[in-house]
């Protein structure tokens, strides 16, 4: 499977794939946990509502929020996302006085003396 934007790499499913809890009632899920994950990736990287999710790619999107509340409410995204930071590659993380700007308050204004009564 090539890595799309969005889009977890090998080796970071690697890390994460035992997480995810056997698949137990019913008829088999027709897409794999890592498709089902990667669409809640996309969109929490790309902003989009949930009916916006591209249904050829990730399934439909009431299916994807269902896995989406079952993994949140039982803890498993939380441990999923901790384990990832664990190694976090901080390569590109870059701040400073430009990335961050004080509030337009926060400068030039004159400062007035209090007078004393």
């Amino acid at each position: 499977m090539s890595q799309r934007r969005y889009e977890l790499s090998d080796e970071q499913w690697e890390q994460i794939k035992d997480e995810f809890p056997p698949y137990k009632t019913g008829r088999p899920p027709k897409r794999t946990n890592r498709e089902y994950f990667n669409g809640i990736l996309w969109l929490g990287k790309s902003g989009a509502a949930w009916r916006v999710l591209p249904e050829n790619k990730y399934e439909s999107w009431e299916t994807i929020y269902t896995r989406f509340c079952n993994w949140r409410d039982s803890g498993l995204l939380i441990s999923i996302f901790q384990k990832l930071n664990e190694e976090a590659d901080f390569e590109n993380l870059s701040i400073d006085s430009i990335s961050i700007r004080a509030h337009q308050h926060s400068a030039g204004a004159k400062k007035r003396r209090r007078s004393r009564r």
